[in-house]
Parts: C-alpha cells; sequence; structure tokens
C-alpha cells in the first residue's frame, strides 16, 4: 500500500494537470511550482483529503485558503520573473507565499492576524523557504520600507485600488486584486505606466473583505 505522502504527492500532480493546465494555465513556471509545493502542508490535518481539490478551504481566524485554479491564474497573471520582489497581501496559510518564493526572488507577504503569520512563518521555515519575510500589519499600507515592487498580489477583496499599494509599485510593476464588494468581485491585472494605471479584467470571484486598521 503506498504512504500516504505518496498518494497526496501523486494527487498534487493530478490536480495540476485537470484542474490547472487542462482549464488554460499554460505558464510552465507556475505549473512546476505548484507540482512541487505541497498544499496539504498548510492546512490541518483533517483536510488533507481535500488538499488536492479545486474549491477554498477554512483556516484559523474565518479565513481562506483559495482554490488551486484561482492561485495558478493570479500567478499566471504576474508574470513573475525570477530576479522580482514581491508584496504579498494576505498571508493566510502561507501556500501561496511558497508558490511566490518559488517563483521570484524575494517575497515580503503581509498578514493582519498574528497566528496566521506565525504559523505560515513556520510552515514556510520548515520548507526551507529563506526568501520569505512575513510581517503583521495592515495590508492596505504595504511596506513603504521596502519598496518599489515588481509585483504584488492581494488575497482579498477591496472597493478599489488601495492608493498606498499602487505608490509602491515600481513602472511597469504588475498587481493582481480581486475588487469590490462582498457579493460581487472581479479580479484584475493592474500595471503602471507612466499616463496612470492600465487595467485587466480577468474573471469574477469571491475574496474575503480586505479590512483597513483604520
Amino acid at each position: 500500500m503506498p504512504s500516504p505522502e505518496i498518494s497526496l504527492t501523486t494527487r498534487r500532480l493530478q490536480m495540476v494537470e485537470h484542474q490547472l493546465r487542462a482549464r488554460g494555465i499554460r505558464d510552465e513556471r507556475v505549473l512546476q511550482a505548484m507540482a512541487r509545493v505541497p498544499r496539504h502542508h498548510f492546512l490541518a490535518e483533517a483536510l488533507w483529503n481535500q488538499a488536492y481539490e479545486d474549491h477554498p478551504l477554512p483556516l484559523a481566524e474565518e479565513q481562506t485558503i483559495s482554490q488551486p485554479y484561482i492561485v495558478a491564474m493570479m500567478l499566471q497573471a504576474l508574470a513573475l520573473s525570477a530576479s522580482d520582489r514581491v508584496l504579498e497581501i494576505g498571508t493566510g496559510s502561507g501556500y501561496q507565499t511558497a508558490l511566490l518564493a518559488e517563483l521570484s526572488a524575494f517575497v515580503y507577504s503581509m498578514e493582519r492576524h498574528p497566528r496566521l503569520a506565525h504559523d505560515a512563518e513556520e510552515k514556510l521555515a520548515q520548507l526551507n523557504y529563506t526568501n520569505v519575510k512575513v510581517f503583521v500589519g495592515d495590508g492596505n499600507r504595504g511596506l513603504p520600507e521596502y519598496a518599489p515592487f515588481d509585483a504584488i498580489i492581494v488575497s482579498a477583496a477591496a472597493p478599489r485600488v488601495p492608493p498606498a499599494l499602487f505608490a509602491q509599485m515600481r513602472e511597469a510593476g504588475r498587481m493582481v486584486i480581486p475588487i469590490g464588494p462582498p457579493e460581487i468581485q472581479e479580479l484584475q491585472l493592474i500595471t503602471k505606466q507612466e499616463a496612470g494605471p492600465v487595467i485587466r479584467v480577468l474573471e469574477g470571484c469571491r475574496f474575503v473583505p480586505l479590512i483597513s486598521s483604520n
């Protein structure tokens, strides 16, 4: 009988082929990263049997880990290179953080819940990700002391693009963010140009709200 870990690895590879590649994810770096990173490691053990299914799963603090397809689509839209510096808003479980660490040079990740930030930091360290730093704070404010960023990824919905985050993008930088009220949102790719933001709508989505400490 195969070990549970081997079975989970098989299911992870099947996820990549059947849920991602078959649905139009074409960025091979993203697909390879999602084949490597063990999503189950970032979940409670009771949820491991669902780790590679294509739906969100619950975390502590009434948060969720996004479905694999949405994560892959956001990462593909960012078109990350190995030299990019990335700001992540919403560390959550740390799963997407690990994927970003696979795809970029350094990841600065912000989480407003100290418990989630601590747990994610521990899991990332266990998996030997050394190009990540997790901060506890208000994601609307970003991390101006580490700006500018080549890419920003936001895993919570805002009514509009937070001005501080847009200011922290470098010229030609990219941001993926869900925009809209809790009932209906759209995932947007925003590119920073000299004349202002260029916005492309990716698809409809539903995320937890981006909450400010103000």
